[in-house]
């Protein structure tokens, strides 16, 4: 459905994915900036109810039906990591070493102090706060620059899983790779639940609440 938005707003929204893009870049690439995730999420929120007046813009909101949420961002998850088990991983493997691990997941084998700290992170910082800035705040204003027609949001989700792939340059090329087809999925998630972002944030907690469950057995 398009929405009526004034060519100053769409500039205006434009300027604004280009600085989350710069932001995004600028920490993870170049390291000149502190981490992304938290900027974009106080810079999302702020803007977003600035200019739009209510959060519900970034579709931070109650679900019509919370089961169907549930079930889709189920399905987002189970599709991630087989996947990424056994088709990202596998391609990528044959031209580039294997992701590098983030911080604490060669300490939560066995450990369950740093497995439950590992999944307090999860659920704040990876789950709530990426889906905030990358779902939630970027591929709205990406699709404000196309009037927030049916298209603009998909061709915004594109651009947006590219930054997010780029979000987790650290992993090195086949991490780059496997965080963006993750952020293909959790995208998707979120435009096919309506635009409900609570898909995205349940589908990006079960899918690390699995790799935390699966490094504490020891089998990642």
């Amino acid at each position: 459905m398009r929405t009526s938005l004034t060519t100053a707003f769409r500039v205006f929204s434009a300027s604004e994915f280009f600085l989350g893009a710069f932001i995004v870049i600028g920490h993870n690439v170049f390291h000149i900036l502190p981490n992304e995730v938290p900027i974009l999420f106080v810079l999302g929120l702020a803007t977003v109810r600035l200019r739009d007046g209510r959060w519900s813009a970034m579709r931070l909101k109650r679900a019509d039906s919370w089961l169907r949420i549930f079930l889709i961002a189920l399905a987002a998850a189970a599709l991630r990591i087989i996947l990424g088990q056994f088709v990202v991983e596998p391609i990528t493997g044959r031209y580039w070493p294997a992701p590098i691990a983030p911080a604490l997941a060669n300490e939560i084998a066995g450990n369950p102090r740093v497995a439950v700290l590992a999944l307090l992170i999860v659920w704040t910082f990876a789950a709530f706060g990426e889906e905030i800035a990358y779902r939630g705040y970027l591929i709205t204003r990406g699709a404000d620059v196309g009037a927030r027609s049916a298209v603009a949001y998909w061709v915004a989700m594109l651009l947006v899983s590219i930054l997010f792939g780029y979000g987790h340059y650290y992993k090195g090329p086949s991490g780059i790779v496997d965080s963006g087809i993750a952020g293909l999925i959790l995208g998707t998630a979120y435009l096919l639940a309506g635009r409900n972002l609570w898909a995205a944030i349940l589908a990006h907690g079960f899918i690390d609440t699995f790799g935390v469950i699966a490094a504490f057995f020891g089998s990642s």
